[in-house]
């Protein structure tokens, strides 16, 4: 082909370029977004385990739990208060509400912009919070908080996806996930520092503190490169053309700018991205980007993340080795999120989620077991230091699948499978779902552990059972195909290709259609004589 374009495995242009340092620059700045998301996932557990923190914003709570310790009473209903949930999940509801905006804000001015508005905003919540005199205050912080949130987790992930090489997307992408990894440890590890303040003001350093991971990518944001997508859709063509080559490496981008263009002007031709998006063609990005994020959430791992210190001091550690074994798994968390850098463009995606389902799943039953049998329905008993240990370390195996797994891929796939039209519509849906499905198990967790006790774990294995089945029949291999090249990828998929006509395929018409089974290999149909 003409400029030395050739098809890849999966069925696709491979383009020419290389991952250059400022494209590696860029992306790792921009994958700082997932530090705010991170570190409040992993800080409001361990502020509401403080004592001090309970004391002041939440008596109720505090006396409940002096009691049931006191009088050795059911330990699974101790933090139940919809006061106290509210005040880690009322973020998300936020984060929910922004993202829409934050899809006009990404398409009309760019996708750094957007970034910087979120780091902004969260910036002044961290300020809230850290100096909040009573629940309002602590709320309005945490609103911020969220809308900064909204802003980041739709702009960033599709950011990655539009600057990476199609080969390397997934590593690339991934960093926003390792990101989200990372603030949690330094959250848990601060909350373990500043759990050690005398006179009770630690909480205020934790919350405080967020504003440093807002400060990192609202800083970092004015200094990033506009994507070469998002310069032509906005009509900045010969920049474009220009940032590409940059981005590539080299000057042979004519082929791939061509593709850009050719996207950008069919963009162009849908007015209404929110209502488009409901047409039949896209019904497979549609449906993956609600299933996607909703089961990610259903895996049950913010539970796990949310309330970790919680969780420990529900299973009776002491206050420190609450917080110490929410340390040792977001250490686990970063590790094992590694493992999915390293293989997900070479294994691929499918192959991750089946694994890491199967992995999930398996650690869900033991530990449900585990919890059960020593807790009953009762929720009082004593775990020997042994037992709790074991607990622990089924948890942290449970971490390590959902961090090869759903935790990258959730943001991963549904950043790179819309087409310029609808992706900032797309990823908003995506980001919107996963914060809506985030506040409801944050506001219901609490409640549903008294009630549910440790069925509740059980709960979220029947999910992930759901899931894994999901992915293995209607999530095809997403590896190593161009973005703006995705819809082939689609119209070879077994029950996919029935809502996609051969009319609306735009792209790669002198390329075979790939193979949707997830192998890697080329199919035997040509793109016009499919059925």
């Amino acid at each position: 082909m003409a400029g030395g374009v050739v098809v890849n495995a999966g069925g696709g242009k491979d383009y020419p370029g290389k991952l250059t340092m400022f494209v590696l620059f860029a992306c790792i700045v921009a994958a700082t977004g997932g530090l705010i998301f991170g570190y409040d996932i992993g800080i409001s557990g361990g502020v509401t385990s403080m004592n001090p923190f309970l004391m002041k914003f939440f008596p109720s709570v505090y006396h409940k739990e002096q009691e049931a310790e006191r009088n050795q009473s059911n330990q699974y209903c101790k933090f139940d208060s919809q006061l106290l949930t509210m005040f880690t999940s009322s973020l998300y509801l936020a984060a929910l509400v922004a993202s829409f905006c934050a899809a006009t804000v990404t398409r009309v001015a760019g996708r750094k912009w957007s970034m910087f508005g979120g780091g902004v905003t969260f910036l002044v919540g961290a300020a809230l919070n850290g100096a909040a005199k009573d629940v309002v205050m602590l709320i309005l912080g945490r609103v911020l908080l969220g809308i900064g949130v909204g802003f980041a987790n739709q702009s960033v992930p599709v950011y990655l996806s539009e600057m990476a090489p199609a080969r390397l997307r997934g590593m690339l992408n991934i960093g926003f996930q390792l990101m989200i990894t990372i603030g949690i440890l330094c959250a848990n590890l601060i909350n373990y520092g500043t759990a050690k303040i005398k006179g009770g003001w630690g909480w205020r350093v934790s919350l405080a503190l967020a504003a440093v991971p807002a400060a990192i990518i609202a800083v970092g944001a004015l200094f990033l490169p506009d994507t070469p997508n998002s310069l032509i859709a906005r009509g900045y063509t010969d920049d474009a053309k220009r940032m590409l080559k940059r981005v590539r490496g080299t000057e042979d981008v004519e082929e791939e700018y061509n593709d850009l263009v050719a996207a950008s002007e069919e963009s162009k031709l849908v007015a209404h991205p929110w209502s488009n998006i409901l047409q039949p063609r896209y019904r497979p990005q549609l449906v993956m980007a609600i299933a996607i994020p909703m089961f990610q959430q259903l895996t049950g791992i913010n539970v796990i993340m949310f309330y970790a210190p919680v969780l420990f001091k529900t299973l009776g550690f002491a206050d420190d080795a609450s917080l110490m074994s929410a340390v040792i798994t977001g250490l686990v968390n970063v590790f094992a999120t590694f493992v999915s850098i390293v293989t997900v463009d070479r294994l691929g995606r499918r192959k991750l989620f089946l694994q890491g389902g199967t992995q999930m799943l398996a650690c869900q039953i033991v530990v449900g077991s585990l919890i059960g049998a020593k807790f009953g329905f009762t929720g009082v008993a004593e775990i020997p230091k042994a037992y709790a240990a074991i607990v622990v370390l089924f948890i942290c195996a449970y971490v390590a699948g959902f961090a090869w797994s759903w935790g990258p891929l959730g943001w991963l796939v549904p950043s790179e499978i819309f087409p310029l039209e609808i992706r900032s519509a797309g990823q908003s849906i995506n980001v919107s779902v996963n914060m809506l499905c985030t506040f409801i198990i944050a506001q219901a967790f609490l409640p549903m552990l008294c009630r549910f006790k440790f069925i509740l774990f059980f709960f979220f294995g029947a999910w992930v059972v759901v899931m894994t089945i999901f992915v293995a029949l209607f999530l095809p291999e997403t590896k190593n195909a161009p973005i703006e090249e995705m819809v082939l990828v689609w119209k070879a998929h077994w029950y996919w290709s029935r809502f996609i006509r051969d009319e609306d395929v735009h792209v790669g018409a002198d390329l075979e259609m790939p193979s949707a089974n997830g192998n890697g290999k080329v199919g035997a149909g040509k793109l016009g004589g499919m059925q």
